[in-house]
């Protein structure tokens, strides 16, 4: 058996945004980045980590598709956390009309991390 650390892929309380000041801090500050499949607001935070937070709109659809897109940007964003860049929060929606799926999220997600992780001055 190796005694190495297995990676922590845990979606803990500490990488989520909560707060609606949080949130108008990110819309109000933040640089927006955007393809054809997400919209991400994001501004520098003083954590040595990155936390997200998700807006989905009515207008993306019912409740079970509005669900759909929160598991998949909440699942891509666990899965690539120690990938993307540190000290971000980030608030991440669908572009409107935009047919997804988990893969093209996660593809969308880490374009746009690195993408706002560039223009964001430090």
């Amino acid at each position: 058996m190796s005694d190495a650390p297995k990676p922590d892929f845990r979606f803990l309380q500490i990488y989520r945004l909560k707060l609606r000041t949080e949130f108008d801090t990110v819309f109000d500050q933040g640089l927006v980045a955007s393809d054809s499949v997400l919209v991400t607001h994001a501004v520098h935070n003083r954590l040595g980590y990155t936390r997200i937070g998700l807006s989905i709109s009515k207008r993306v659809g019912s409740s079970p598709i509005r669900n759909q897109w929160k598991r998949w940007m909440r699942e891509a964003f666990r899965l690539n956390r120690q990938q993307l860049p540190i000290g971000l929060d980030v608030v991440i929606r669908p572009r409107r009309g935009a047919k997804g799926s988990f893969h093209a999220v996660e593809k969308s997600m880490m374009k746009l991390f690195r993408e706002l992780d560039r223009k964001l001055p430090s």
